[in-house]
């Protein structure tokens, strides 16, 4: 009987403002904190202080290796752009009351902005987190390189306030598309002089990428592991795993609320086809789902 074909990750250390984080071997799993009060997924639960600090804390609890902290929202369609100082009120107080409470916690600033994304490396962040790919603020590279820290450039097509009136793409051009936006990311980080073991790529799902669309991309997500990067895959609670699940709700959509089941399916279909790191929302659920595909890539290795 064949052997079912997963794909085997390649090991390496990424390495970060302070330290290295050995990817590969087993998933990395990097807890989602909103500290927006018009955030999709949580509706605003942790926009203050307070509250986001201790959410970030328990999702380091229930496993998580990493917490990206984002203080803006991408939204299509409902999202109100904040200004530099505003989303830095919003974040650096979380970012500097974890670290007072537990000192080496690995934190990520989910941000396009420069000034931003300098303001939490300053209070004690080791990743930036772009889902431009450093393309919606030229700023950006040059903070990272001065920085020394860990990058994730993600793949986005167009802006959030665009995505709702692009033109559909057919199944056959989702990967080709972000490979190439994808390569196009990598290759100007490398000539700003972002040293390669400091990158991991996101394919973006859901960003630009519409509705079954996304399917495609996690289908086809092991031909970007040819880009020679880590991947960081993003499903948890989207808006095309809740569209799916409406085939089982008399056609309307899943609620976000109503995602999670979906979600693990997904991580673990990401995990599989070579996801080094999943970006999710439900944490400790989330990790045991890993670790359970983490399992499986063990057996098939033999």
């Amino acid at each position: 009987m064949a052997e079912m074909p997963f794909r085997l990750r390649s090991r390496c250390d990424w390495k970060l403002r302070t330290r290295c984080l050995a990817l590969g071997e087993r998933t990395v799993v990097m807890g989602v904190l909103n500290t927006t009060p018009d955030s999709f997924s949580d509706g605003g639960a942790f926009s203050t202080p307070a509250a986001g600090i201790e959410y970030a804390l328990a999702m380091f609890e229930d496993g998580a290796d990493i917490v990206d902290i984002g203080g803006e929202s991408t939204r299509p369609g409902k999202r109100r752009p904040v200004s530099v100082q505003e989303e830095i009120e919003r974040v650096v107080p979380v970012v500097e009351g974890v670290l007072r409470h537990r000192p080496d916690a690995l934190l990520s600033i989910d941000t396009y902005k420069a000034q931003t994304a300098a303001s939490a490396l300053a209070a004690g962040v080791e990743i930036v987190n772009d889902v431009s790919g450093f393309s919606w603020d030229e700023e950006m590279a040059k903070v990272c390189v001065a920085a020394g820290c860990g990058v994730v450039l993600m793949h986005t097509r167009g802006r959030p306030e665009e995505w709702r009136t692009l033109p559909p793409l057919q199944q056959k051009e989702v990967v080709p598309l972000v490979r190439r936006g994808l390569q196009q990311r990598l290759q100007r980080a490398l000539e700003t002089g972002i040293e390669r073991e400091r990158i991991v790529l996101d394919p973006g799902f859901g960003f630009g990428i519409l509705l079954e669309q996304n399917y495609a991309l996690l289908a086809g997500l092991e031909e970007l592991s040819g880009l020679g990067q880590p991947l960081l895959a993003g499903v948890s609670r989207k808006t095309f795993l809740g569209r799916t699940l409406s085939q089982l709700n008399k056609g309307v959509d899943a609620p976000v609320g109503r995602r999670e089941s979906a979600s693990l399916a997904a991580v673990t279909a990401a995990i599989l086809a070579g996801a080094q790191l999943v970006r999710v929302h439900d944490v400790r659920p989330s990790r045991e789902a890993a670790t359970i595909a983490d399992a499986i890539l063990a057996a098939s290795m033999g």
